[in-house]
């Protein structure tokens, strides 16, 4: 399929395994445990199933193989140990690497696959924080490198978001057991990035509260709308990209002049909490560093 990443440079590989490219030029070279194809002006380049050998020799390097020793083992070998080690040892880095090789092959049956297997051992809170978490960082540091597109990004955070709403919808009819505050979870005007307060709002819902989640593109209009049926609102703002720099400490003043009021607070969680100005904090003004940190206060 055209719309398949099928090649890859040596700075993607890099990328991707975090193995540095002159680590790889010296194994290649060395061990000859990669044939890269050569462009005609001869600049590597490597093809999907490169890709994913390297990613099984990166995890058995990381287990203490010595690359003198995978580089003499027959290539059908190297997946079977694989195996073999994450059938024994945490399974974390090789479903991180397996999502990947999904995402960049638009494999829904190998993410499906990684999934059910990660499930049969661990909770899904567990494979929430202990895989999906770190992959969807890895996968924002992997499109600002521009080793992957949005296409590839929005593949695998539609399938975590279907994860995410059928373990959400397992636990919501459990009756909330605390009922000291009410959380309201959104995303300001223009602001897309919802796989984290979706998580949010599983993790919210998991402790016993109750919660409304209103989701993409919020005004604050809406937002004011709900302090006429509910009291004790904790209002939590994901916020990734939007508002902009400039613009995002003046929200945060809107937010505390219209909305908030003696019996309710305001959460910002998400990359823009960097670009605050502590100053304009107080004591119905809480930060987060990230969901771990938002999670251990609930």
């Amino acid at each position: 399929m055209s719309s398949v990443k099928n090649t890859f440079t040596i700075k993607d590989l890099e990328n991707l395994t975090g193995i540095k490219a002159h680590t790889i030029r010296i194994w290649e070279k060395r061990y000859n445990v990669l044939e890269p194809m050569r462009t005609d002006t001869n600049i590597r380049y490597y093809d999907l199933q490169a890709l994913q050998k390297l990613l099984n020799i990166t995890l058995l390097h990381d287990y203490g193989y010595k690359i003198s020793k995978i580089s003499k083992m027959p290539s059908e070998e190297i997946p079977q140990l694989v195996q073999e080690i994450i059938s024994t040892k945490s399974a974390k880095n090789h479903a991180i690497s397996s999502f990947k090789l999904a995402m960049m092959n638009f494999d829904q049956k190998l993410f499906l696959d990684t999934y059910n297997s990660l499930l049969s051992e661990k909770s899904f809170r567990e494979v929430f924080f202990e895989v999906f978490i770190p992959l969807m960082e890895e996968i924002g540091f992997l499109w600002q490198a521009e080793t992957i597109s949005p296409a590839h990004e929005h593949f695998i955070s539609y399938l975590i978001k279907l994860k995410l709403l059928v373990n959400t919808e397992k636990i919501q009819s459990n009756k909330p057991t605390k009922e000291d505050k009410l959380f309201v979870l959104y995303l300001p005007m223009n602001e897309v990035h919802e796989l984290g307060l979706m998580y949010l709002n599983y993790e919210i819902i998991f402790s016993g509260y109750k919660t409304i989640y209103l989701g993409e593109s919020v005004p604050t209009d809406s937002l004011k709308d709900l302090k006429k049926y509910f009291s004790n609102i904790v209002y939590i703002c994901y916020s990734t990209v939007e508002p902009i720099k400039a613009s995002i400490n003046p929200y945060i003043k809107e937010l505390n002049e219209q909305i908030l009021e003696e019996d309710s607070e305001l959460w910002m969680i998400g990359r823009n909490v960097q670009n605050i100005d502590k100053s304009i904090l107080n004591s119905k003004i809480r930060t987060f560093d990230n969901i771990t940190e938002l999670v251990n206060e609930l």
